[in-house]
């Protein structure tokens, strides 16, 4: 959405769905998922259903400009100050409407059983973490227990600009992404737009190590020549951050992503799995999980990693509107 008096540029991508700031892009493990190919890494870590989880976002706007993200920089560029914000209720209203209706078309694929659409049309799982910064919304804590009131998990996926938002949300899984190990290394690979960003990451480092209740992960996104070096510095804020988790992931050479980056600079996924190892070398994470399909490693102290009222034998399930 973006109006002819040069106003906010909110939503640009002809990809995304969405309702005034609000908004949403189906997944293509939601797709796998509801034709029986396959689940997102989520659901092998975390325990997440692809077919009825939601990635949204409630802005579309980033204060970082990372040379890895497939995203088109130039539609971040408007000011916050001319969107007229909905309040929580309509966003989470706004998300799941625009779920379902780009959901609704499998509702008459012969490859989707209808069991498994009907489940679909009633998600249990929001991923906060489409595009842009969702603690840039001012009202991200109320949202998130707004997504709660309603029996949806919420796995938030933030920069760590901004501690003091982050400090007062309670996510059912808080992921936070820790791009680079040292200061140069974040300002070449992550170009925040705040010249105090690598400071406010190091905030909230010591806000998720005040979590008690919220599952808190370190996730990183592993780019060849730019930031796979120092895994005992990564170590350090992991353990500054009393993580529970640490996801470490390829690069992708996909979308906005392929006019900063070549081919190269995608690690293999063995590349990543080694990478893990170096770290796990410096903490109490002595699980490691892999999906080589998403070129993904995850870090953990335990062996069960799921999200406990995931487990089908939970009251979260049975609460479940379709549970019959």
């Amino acid at each position: 959405m973006s109006d002819s008096d040069g106003g906010p540029k909110q939503v640009d991508d002809p990809n995304y769905h969405s309702e005034n700031h609000t908004a949403v892009q189906t997944c293509g493990w939601t797709k796998n998922a509801l034709r029986g190919e396959g689940k997102c890494y989520k659901n092998i870590f975390y325990g997440i259903e692809s077919h009825r989880c939601i990635q949204m976002t409630p802005v579309v706007k980033c204060n970082e400009r990372c040379v890895f993200c497939w995203r088109d920089h130039a539609g971040h560029a408007y000011e916050l100050g001319d969107v007229e914000w909905d309040d929580p209720a309509a966003v989470a209203d706004a998300s799941i409407e625009l779920q379902t209706k780009l959901l609704s078309g499998f509702g008459g694929n012969e490859e989707v059983p209808r069991e498994r659409f009907d489940e679909a049309m009633e998600p249990r799982h929001v991923a906060i973490s489409l595009d842009g910064e969702p603690s840039l919304y001012p009202y991200l804590d109320e949202l998130i227990e707004e997504f709660h009131d309603r029996d949806i998990t919420t796995f938030l996926v933030s920069n760590g600009t901004k501690p003091e938002v982050l400090a007062d949300c309670d996510p059912t899984q808080l992921y936070v992404s820790v791009d680079a190990p040292d200061r140069q290394t974040f300002d070449s690979t992550v170009k925040a737009v705040d010249d105090d960003a690598w400071e406010k990451l190091i905030e909230t480092l010591d806000v998720l190590a005040e979590k008690d209740e919220t599952r808190t992960v370190i996730r990183t996104t592993l780019v060849n020549g730019h930031n796979m070096h120092h895994p005992e510095w990564y170590a350090t804020m992991v353990e500054r951050a009393r993580a529970d988790f640490v996801e470490l992931k390829a690069y992708m050479h996909v979308g906005h992503s392929r006019g900063r980056l070549d081919r190269d600079s995608m690690p293999d996924h063995e590349d990543v799995v080694a990478f893990a190892e170096e770290m796990q070398q410096y903490l109490p994470h002595d699980e490691l999980k892999q999906v080589p399909a998403s070129r993904v490693a995850m870090l953990a102290a335990e062996s069960d990693t799921w999200v406990p009222k995931l487990n089908k034998s939970s009251e979260f399930w049975e609460r479940d509107p379709l549970a019959e």
